[in-house]
Formats: C-alpha cells, sequence, structure tokens
C-alpha cells in the first residue's frame, strides 16, 4: 500500500491531492488547484496525474478550489470512475469548477497576449467548461456517517468536517492481503462554535492520520472577539460613511459575512446599509447553502425559527452583470462589499481595491486565509504599494485582518481532535501548510503525544 503526495505538500497550502495505491485499487483523495501566482500555473499543468484512466475512484473532502480544482484534468486524461463527496459539495463543486474554466479562458486571453508580443508560443487552456461538465457527471453523493464501498478492498466513511457547508473528513478503511488499516484524511478541519457550521466530528483511533497544518504554529483570536472587532469596525465605517471591501470567498466566508450583517442589523447594533454580493458566483452558493440548511447547527436553526434571517437582509442587493458591478465605483458609503476572489488574485475585487485602495477612508477586511505570492498576503504584509492590473496603486485605505474568522482549526483546535485519535497510536503524516507551520505543529504532536510526524515533499511517496 503506497500513498503519493500530489499537492499541499513541500509547504504549500494548495493543490490538494493524494494518491493511494494498493494491490487491488487506487483512489485520489482530492485533486485541487495550486493557487498563488505563475508558479502554481505551471505546477498545475506539470503536476497532473498521468495514470488517471487507472483510477478506481476519488473521494472529495470539499469543494474549495484547492481540493477540487484539477478534477477536470482527470476528464481530460481518461479517468472513468466515480467521485464521492456529499450532495452539498457536489453542487458547490459545479458552481467552482465552472467558475474557474471561465475565469482561465479569460486569463488566457490576456497571457497569450503577453506571450505573442513577447515572441513565445501561446498557452492551452488548462481545462475548459465541457470538460467541467464532463467530471460532475462522475459525481456520486453520500451521506454523512454512512460506510460506502468505494473500490475492490476499501470502504469510505464521510463525517462532518465543520469548514464548510458538506465539507468532510474521510475515513478509509482498507483490506489488503488480510489486513485492515484505517486511514483518516482529515481534509480542512474547521473551529468548534463557529456560527452556522457544526463541529469537526472526532474519530476514536487510526492507523494513519493525514492530517492538516495550516495554522500549525499558531491560534486564532477567540471568535467573540474577533465578531466584537468586527461590529466595531462596521460602526466606525458606517459612522464615516465609508466603503467596506471584503474579498470573500465565494462559498462560506460569503455567507458567514451576511449571516453576522444581518445579526448585527436584528440586534440595532446599526441601522441596515446597503450590502452588495457583487459575485455571481458567491450568489449561487448562499443559494445552494440555502437548500442545505439542514446541514447547519442548532443556533441556527433556532434563529431561522424565531424569524427568517432572510428579513433581516432586506438592504442586501445582488450584483450580477460587470456593469453593475462597474456602478459600485460610482456610489457613495456606508456599504459594504463583498467580492472575490478571497485571496485577492482574480476576479472583481481587484477592480474595487483599484479604485479605493488609494483612498484612506476605505476600510479593507480580510476574513479569510491569504496564501503566500497572492495580493491579499502582500497588504496584510504591510506594503504601501501595490501592482493591479498593471498599475500601481498606493495602499492608504485601512488594512484589517480578522484571522478570528477562520474557517481552518488553529493549532490547539487541531491537537484537540487528533487527541481523540493519538491513544491508538497512528502514523501521522502532516500536510495542507506551510513549512514553519508544519514544522511547529509536528513539535507539538511530538511534544503532546510523543509520536513522529512525516512532512512529505510534493512527489514523495510512502509506504503505508
Amino acid at each position: 500500500m503506497k500513498l503519493t503526495f500530489l499537492g499541499a505538500a513541500s509547504g504549500e497550502v494548495t493543490g490538494s491531492a493524494y494518491h493511494l495505491r494498493t494491490a487491488e485499487a487506487e483512489v485520489m483523495v482530492d485533486f485541487g488547484m495550486f493557487q498563488g501566482g505563475r508558479r502554481a500555473d505551471t505546477a498545475n499543468r506539470t503536476k497532473a496525474l498521468r495514470d488517471a484512466p487507472g483510477l478506481a475512484a476519488v473521494l472529495l473532502t470539499h469543494a474549495h478550489l484547492d481540493h477540487c480544482g484539477r478534477l477536470p484534468l482527470l476528464a481530460r486524461s481518461g479517468f472513468k470512475g466515480p467521485i464521492f463527496s456529499t450532495d452539498a459539495t457536489r453542487e458547490i463543486a459545479g458552481l467552482i469548477l465552472r467558475d474557474s474554466a471561465h475565469v482561465q479562458e479569460q486569463d488566457l486571453v490576456r497571457t497569450n497576449r503577453r506571450r505573442e508580443r513577447a515572441g513565445e508560443p501561446a498557452l492551452d487552456v488548462l481545462y475548459t467548461a465541457a470538460d467541467v461538465d464532463s467530471i460532475l457527471r462522475s459525481f456520486r453523493a453520500v451521506d454523512y456517517g454512512r460506510v460506502v464501498p468505494v473500490a475492490p478492498g476499501m470502504q469510505a466513511r464521510f463525517v462532518d468536517a465543520g469548514h464548510l457547508c458538506g465539507s468532510a473528513c474521510i475515513e478509509l478503511t482498507v483490506n489488503e492481503g488480510g489486513r485492515t488499516r484505517r486511514i483518516i484524511f482529515s481534509g480542512d478541519l474547521g473551529r468548534a462554535n463557529t456560527p452556522m457550521l457544526r463541529d469537526p466530528v472526532h474519530f476514536s483511533g487510526a492507523d494513519v492520520v493525514v492530517l492538516e497544518s495550516t495554522y500549525g504554529d499558531r491560534e486564532h483570536k477567540p471568535l467573540a472577539e474577533t465578531v466584537a472587532e468586527f461590529e466595531s469596525i462596521v460602526q466606525q465605517a458606517v459612522a464615516r460613511r465609508s466603503k467596506i471591501l471584503i474579498p470573500t470567498f465565494a462559498v462560506g466566508r460569503a455567507q458567514l459575512m451576511l449571516y453576522l450583517l444581518a445579526i448585527m442589523f436584528r440586534n440595532h447594533k446599526v441601522a441596515p446599509f446597503p450590502v452588495y454580493i457583487d459575485s455571481p458566483m458567491a450568489i449561487e452558493a448562499t443559494n445552494i447553502c440555502a437548500r442545505h440548511v439542514d446541514l447547519y447547527d442548532d443556533e441556527f436553526q433556532a434563529l431561522q425559527q424565531q424569524k427568517p434571517l432572510a428579513e433581516d437582509m432586506r438592504t442586501v442587493r445582488a450584483v450580477a452583470t460587470t456593469e453593475e458591478s462597474r456602478r459600485l465605483n460610482d456610489i457613495s458609503g456606508p456599504c459594504v462589499i463583498l467580492a472575490g476572489s478571497g485571496m485577492c488574485t482574480a476576479g472583481r475585487i481587484l477592480h474595487h481595491l483599484k479604485q479605493n485602495l488609494w483612498r484612506p477612508g476605505t476600510s479593507v477586511i480580510f476574513v479569510g486565509f491569504q496564501g503566500r505570492g497572492t495580493l491579499g498576503r502582500t497588504l496584510i504584509e504591510g506594503a504601501t504599494s501595490v501592482n493591479i492590473l498593471g498599475e500601481p496603486i498606493a495602499v492608504k485605505a485601512q488594512i484589517h485582518t480578522m484571522g478570528g474568522f477562520s474557517a481552518h482549526a488553529g493549532q490547539s483546535e487541531l491537537l484537540e481532535w487528533f487527541g481523540s485519535m493519538a491513544a491508538s497510536r497512528p502514523r501521522v503524516i502532516v500536510t495542507h501548510g506551510e513549512e514553519r507551520a508544519r514544522e511547529a505543529f509536528a513539535g507539538c504532536i511530538r511534544e503532546r503525544f510523543g509520536l513522529a510526524s512525516e512532512r512529505p515533499q510534493v512527489g514523495d511517496t510512502v509506504e503505508l
């Protein structure tokens, strides 16, 4: 039994992909896109799986692009098997992958113009909308907690990861040569007591744990403090009649921001003001999540019974077209503009930042992880000038970083989740973290549980 790491290793937090091979079958767990500049684009083109036709199945933890974004490459490479995920993940992945194909086609036009001027050959698109449609037909929905045969000698059980609507940790039970092994793939772990989402489900034991470490070297601010800080920033910006830009992941973070603003309006912490969802994908994602409200926590269900949250969101406006988005340049505050992408690598947020970063009254609130090499990371690290769409822009806006809203577990939360399995003395493989985070987290596991951890590089294969 061998496990190969095709992403989310070597100090990377994107490109999540694990290839498991036994004597009887091969499966993939996730096949995500690398993100963050030209280096990531090269990796997406060169690190595709060459033996896709041999795969019996793919197991998908959740629908974020860094976990599902390379799936259409499998369709191009001859994969014919099923992709197992929760129903919500299936719907959201379709939305995200279609958007990814569209963005790539747009970006490729600009890239190839630049390459032509430089005398370089044109590039082909990574994948098309047709490739997306092809791979989506392979999805098979599974329920939380149900054991599902996924390949010869392999059974999977998906449980709630608390990271995103429909997200899952996967327990893969593998029988080979008369021996049984339980391999746990954490996917992206969420936090306990997060608004809307249920807490991550724990496992009682395992033989191997493949564990994410995005925040393995640090803690998040307590959520109650983060919510209070968010409310204060919003109240101050409203008093200044300023624009608030929130670079937003269309799935998960956008819905959380809408929820928190609705609660502020309901509790009269601020008078209702315009909130613009300037992202067709976030609009559709919100509609998808509304079809799966049964996946949300008891507090959310109680608020809905008390009064539908939609009644608190009457000032929320969906911005569908690019023309409507441009008109937001001319409006005055106070208002909130939610736009993607969450790491400011593409999308409408770039245009809003270009128009507003140089204005001292603007507030920019980052509410999610910013990968190395992204514009978002550059801004939160204190840049005084950035290049956006080919133009230098001075940074005079107020930049706020709210890691407490992270959908990823912090160090102590990761350790607590792993602790429920530690007594079984599993083999620990730490992935999905920048190298300092992986190293620090491996040290914590060694200190607390007396277990060594492996930190593989992209392309490494280990025998289980």
